[in-house]
């Protein structure tokens, strides 16, 4: 690990509301919220009132009565991001971007031409204000874990320097909802043993970790709770999966709910796949249920797919599976990811034996039919736009909650 704090992670701050506000003065200093149906994002005057992303749109406006929901300006947010990370990529060619809104920088082999870490911040800071008008916060530290932990921890609109001698002692006292990794679920299990800061975390005895979050979760977390992290920038990084899920809110556990919910999913990431040529091996979905406990489960196939229908059925098959196991009679999440992605890929050829699994498997003359039905779909997509065509069975409106342009904002390059 280096010994001197020159990881940046930058973040710009209630970025969807932000450009809201910067496209319309009038907004600025008022609650709004960006969606409709669902919150996708708020600002900090509506966070005030505790509005926050993933929220009903009705719960919002109970918690805020002068809440303001406005559309979400797709193309903005995607020009405005790609002009943030342009500014990293002037002081440093090692940026490492993880989402539309935020990246790590590596400026360690820059600071004899802009000044410490710290001064390059500052720089970074000024200049997207009055660059493109809008707040970004920036941590600095030796780790991507710590650097990004610092950047929450200096929002909004902030600057937060961790160096080196001061690192556990700033991070003990901060509550573990701050690490990477740690969502609602994992939080409420950590608080039922009374781990609620980072350093009661760390002074955890690791088997209890690993009884509560399985040895994978348990072993990253401990490490992390006293700053081991030896990850590196990923300058060229690729995905090696891709997904997507629909909060449901609370639906039966019914075929009507499952079936057209997975199909829009299922659309979604094969699209994905098409597009860049890159077919997976590995269906992987999860079940959430109305109590919040889920439950995972995946196959591996013969060869890889990006077929649309085929991993809808696929991913069916698995969900029927987890409910046999995990009877439930509610549901409130549904997703489905594909990995073991193909990075160079050529189809192999099946004879028609009369498989009762023939439509499901790529080679076949089935499976070329699904696939060439999909490449049609896609081209009259890429001409006309995606609500041109579907798949015949429509989504529920809960699926489409969240818009997808706003999904496709947060997916990474595969």
């Amino acid at each position: 690990m280096e010994t001197t704090a020159t990881i940046l992670h930058a973040d710009l701050d209630a970025f969807y509301a932000s450009v809201e506000q910067l496209l319309d003065p009038s907004l600025r200093g008022k609650p709004i919220a960006v969606g409709g149906g669902v919150v996708l994002a708020a600002s900090y005057e509506a966070r005030a009132f505790g509005v926050r992303g993933g929220m009903p749109g009705r719960k919002a406006r109970e918690l805020c009565p002068q809440l303001i929901f406005v559309g979400g300006n797709f193309s903005h947010y995607q020009r405005l991001g790609d002009a943030a990370i342009k500014v990293l990529d002037y002081f440093t060619p090692l940026v490492e971007r993880i989402s539309i809104d935020e990246a790590f920088a590596d400026v360690a082999g820059c600071t004899h031409l802009f000044g410490s870490p710290q001064e390059i911040a500052t720089i970074i800071r000024r200049r997207v204000r009055a660059e493109l008008g809008l707040p970004i916060s920036i941590g600095v530290a030796r780790t991507k874990h710590l650097a990004k932990i610092a950047s929450q921890v200096a929002k909004p609109d902030g600057l937060v320097v961790v160096e080196p001698g001061s690192e556990l002692a700033f991070l003990h006292d901060l509550p573990v909802g701050l690490m990477w990794g740690v969502g609602p679920a994992t939080r409420a299990r950590l608080a039922e043993i009374g781990v609620e800061t980072i350093g009661q975390l760390a002074r955890t005895h690791s088997g209890a970790l690993t009884r509560l979050l399985g040895p994978a979760v348990g072993e990253k977390l401990a490490a992390l709770s006293w700053n081991r992290d030896p990850r590196k920038l990923e300058t060229k990084r690729r995905a090696h999966s891709a997904g997507a899920q629909s909060a449901l809110g609370l639906k039966p556990a019914v075929s009507r709910v499952i079936v057209p919910t997975l199909l829009h999913l299922a659309d979604r990431v094969a699209s994905r796949l098409r597009a860049k040529a890159r077919p997976g091996r590995t269906v992987t979905v999860r079940v959430r249920f109305a109590d919040l406990s889920a439950v995972t489960r995946s196959i591996t196939l013969d060869q890889p797919i990006s077929a649309t229908t085929m991993l809808a059925e696929i991913a069916g098959d698995l969900v029927r599976g987890v409910l046999a196991d995990h009877p439930h009679d509610t549901i409130s999440l549904l997703a489905i990811s594909v990995s073991h992605l193909e990075e160079s890929f050529e189809l192999q050829l099946e004879l028609p034996l009369g498989l009762a699994d023939e439509k499901r498997r790529p080679g076949t003359r089935k499976g070329l039919a699904r696939f060439d039905a999909d490449r049609a779909i896609d081209k009259i997509r890429e001409r006309f736009g995606k609500q041109a065509v579907g798949y015949g069975t429509v989504a529920l409106e809960a699926a489409r909650s969240v818009p997808d342009e706003f999904r496709e904002l947060a997916e990474k390059e595969l």
